[in-house]
């Protein structure tokens, strides 16, 4: 395992502080850097849902082909 493995949080990690993003950055009141990082850590985070999500459809593609 990579050190970039150990520090990436796992998918419900993930997508729970995508959620509190996406609330934050609906609720305004930050300002335009604030906004900016926010959006990045965002993108961010969507990735690294988007990647365990991946992942679990290839171990299910795979268990099912393998039936």
């Amino acid at each position: 395992m990579s050190d970039g493995d150990k520090q990436k949080p796992g998918y419900e990690a993930a997508r729970a502080e995508l959620i509190e993003v996406v609330r934050s950055l609906e609720a305004g009141g930050t300002t335009l850097e604030e906004s900016l990082a926010l959006w990045e850590r965002g993108e961010k985070l969507a990735g690294i849902c988007q990647e365990w999500l991946d992942g679990a459809r290839k171990r299910l593609d795979a268990a099912v082909e393998a039936d």
